[in-house]
């Protein structure tokens, strides 16, 4: 883990987070070639950030930040299930602001939580810690019951 100044990991995480948003915000409205490239580089900068932000923080930590954004992710596609113009038409405000913001949100959350658990996985394959061949080819155990 590298030692990093209190609170820099947070800002890699919100600026991945607002790069995803962003990218996914350009990409449900795309009109042409310049944006879907803008939108493109926008997101590749995200998971840059999100790559520095898993190599800066614990396993423990990464495993926590992960379950928290596909809670956000699950809680949003809630909001998906019901529509986003129903949601524009309830909340207070603009309705096209409302789609905007849940759409960015939705993005965001998906992308920074796979990103998120896909550096996990990759940081846990290169544990030092081997895993036991019984276990992972189904063989049971000396002391497991038949």
């Amino acid at each position: 883990m590298t030692s990093t100044p209190r609170g820099t990991d947070r800002f890699r995480l919100a600026a991945a987070l607002a790069c995803f948003a962003v990218a996914g915000v350009a990409n449900a409205t795309v009109d042409g070639l310049g944006l879907t490239l803008t939108a493109t580089t926008v997101a590749v900068i995200g998971v840059y950030a999100l790559a520095r932000h898993a190599g800066s923080v614990s396993r423990r930590a990464l495993a926590r930040t992960a379950l928290a954004l596909w809670l956000a992710f699950l809680t949003t596609a809630v909001g998906h299930a019901a529509g986003l113009e129903t949601l524009g038409t309830v909340a207070p405000g603009p309705a096209a602001a409302t789609v905007i913001a849940v759409t960015a949100v939705t993005w965001a959350t998906l992308l920074a939580a796979t990103g998120t658990t896909l550096f996990l996985g990759l940081r846990e394959y290169g544990s030092p810690a081997p895993a036991d061949d019984a276990v992972l080819e189904g063989e049971t155990s000396d002391y497991s019951s038949p």
